[in-house]
């Protein structure tokens, strides 16, 4: 008969268990908020680069020319751009071509960059 229980490998495996799972838990909810957070970041660079390519086809449709930078739509069509957080890639073509435009964050990298 013993008078205390022997402390083998599954006493103690047992033990820590709980705390494995609740880390485990806690790294999936982390895991899923990051992964938000990128889709946020991307649906908001997407709407931005939407909202100038619109502004940009309204004042062809309005003047009969694209405007050749893009503080001309900011100034006379109301596209608000936070120049904190993101750059505008806006290259005119022709006065009666749509221009390239892109929207990265600061400090990102564009969709042209190419790395090997």
């Amino acid at each position: 008969m013993h008078l205390y229980q022997h402390d083998t490998f599954w006493t103690r495996v047992k033990a820590w268990l709980p705390a494995a799972g609740g880390l485990a838990v806690l790294g999936a909810f982390l895991l899923g908020l990051w992964s938000a957070s990128d889709t946020v970041e991307a649906e908001q660079l997407r709407m931005a680069e939407e909202s100038i390519r619109r502004a940009a086809v309204s004042c062809y449709a309005a003047e009969g020319s694209y405007p050749q930078n893009v503080d001309y739509l900011v100034e006379h069509y109301g596209v608000q751009l936070d120049t904190q957080k993101y750059v505008v890639n806006y290259s005119v073509m022709g006065s009666n071509t749509l221009p390239y435009i892109e929207v990265v964050p600061k400090g990102g990298r564009s969709r042209l960059d190419i790395s090997f």
